[in-house]
């Protein structure tokens, strides 16, 4: 279905959500119609936060939002679908759009498989009512299922719509770009020669794809690094875990832009117990480039300055390979809790693969190398 007729038949006129990759054509679209405009599209943190906006705008208006998102993120709405939209507390309507990675018997990535077969269920047991929209579903359809939605809204109920991959098209292309000199790979390739035999945990997307392949181009293994290819936003804090259980090892936590803002509480956590061998590098490239590039608030944001206020007791930017270097330079000589935030570019190689190592190999490679 052309996405211009998907969102005619729906007839939001106000959108939040998280990117998500299969749903591409609609955020692009979004982009294209509104860009980030307060009355009628906003990209939030994350999933919760989508959902408390989705509250305040039929607070404020009496009308329907529409919140979208990848299906991994349905664990962020739990809390606020729960104990703040069912009707059983508010009765606030909202239109869920939700992208369906993992579909049962269509491969996907490890940490889509569980969380694919558990999104049509998990919205049942919230209380949702779910339609699946596929390439062959009509916009005549779509006109029923809606139909009906809208006699829930006017319940307080919500109801979702599960998008299957290729089932939105036409949506018009946006290049996102910005001015920062350093691609991401070549800040992961300068920090990587500094961290020796330190263990490695790096955030989800494209940074993880990197930091794997860097390693196979050097020849060297994988038993340092964990690729936290799922659970967006908890990179940093499983880096403390582990920081807080070797303090005789340093520990570097590879994190990005988007991860950082979603769950940003994990700064104050990390700066009130700021261990000595953490460094938290959060690449800043002002995008969630791993599912198409649309932007995040942190362009905008002094990382530095808030893991400062946080209480990291180090915590500087690079933005070139020269500043970049001295603050590498600089890690190595201190020994206190540090945050490094480097300005990126956005982009990465056409031809950038994924691990060929299953999740539970890396933990279990990564468990052995922090026994030795």
């Amino acid at each position: 279905m052309k996405v211009t007729e998907f969102m005619d038949i729906i007839g939001a006129d106000f959108y939040t959500g998280v990117p998500d990759s299969l749903l591409q054509p609609l955020c692009n679209t979004l982009m294209h119609r509104w860009g980030i405009d307060p009355q009628h599209h906003i990209i939030c943190a994350n999933e919760g936060g989508c959902a408390a906006l989705a509250a305040g705008y039929h607070l404020a208006t009496g009308k329907t939002a529409a919140v979208y998102l990848q299906n991994s993120g349905e664990g962020n709405l739990v809390n606020p679908v729960a104990s703040l939209l069912n009707k059983a507390v508010y009765a606030i309507p909202c239109l869920l759009i939700v992208g369906w990675r993992g579909e049962p018997g269509v491969h996907d990535e490890p940490q889509h498989v569980f969380q694919g077969q558990i999104t049509c269920s998990l919205l049942e047991t919230l209380d949702i009512p779910c339609h699946v929209i596929s390439s062959e579903t009509t916009p005549d359809e779509l006109r029923e299922i809606m139909t009906a939605y809208r006699a829930l809204f006017a319940e307080g109920r919500q109801a979702a719509l599960v998008i299957r991959k290729a089932a939105l098209t036409e949506g018009a292309p946006m290049t996102y770009r910005n001015s920062h000199p350093l691609t991401r790979e070549e800040i992961i390739r300068r920090v990587i020669a500094r961290t020796g035999d330190d263990p490695i945990v790096s955030t989800t997307g494209k940074a993880s794809r990197e930091l794997y392949e860097l390693r196979e181009a050097a020849g060297d293994g994988h038993g340092l690094d964990f690729l936290t290819v799922g659970s967006m936003g908890h990179s940093a804090m499983i880096a403390l875990g582990i920081a807080l259980q070797k303090p005789e090892r340093r520990v570097w936590c590879l994190d990005g832009d988007g991860a950082a803002l979603m769950h940003m509480g994990a700064l104050a956590t990390i700066g009130s117990l700021h261990p000595h061998n953490l460094v938290h590098i959060v690449i800043n490239n002002g995008a969630h480039e791993s599912v198409g590039g649309l932007p995040t608030a942190a362009g905008g944001i002094d990382i530095a300055r808030v893991a400062a206020d946080c209480g990291y007791p180090a915590a500087r930017t690079a933005e070139t390979a020269a500043e970049l270097e001295e603050a590498l330079d600089a890690v190595s000589r201190q020994q206190v809790c540090t945050l490094l935030e480097v300005k990126c570019a956005i982009g990465a190689r056409a031809n950038l693969g994924r691990p060929a190592t299953g999740a539970r190999e890396n933990k279990t490679s990564f468990m052995n190398t922090l026994k030795d």
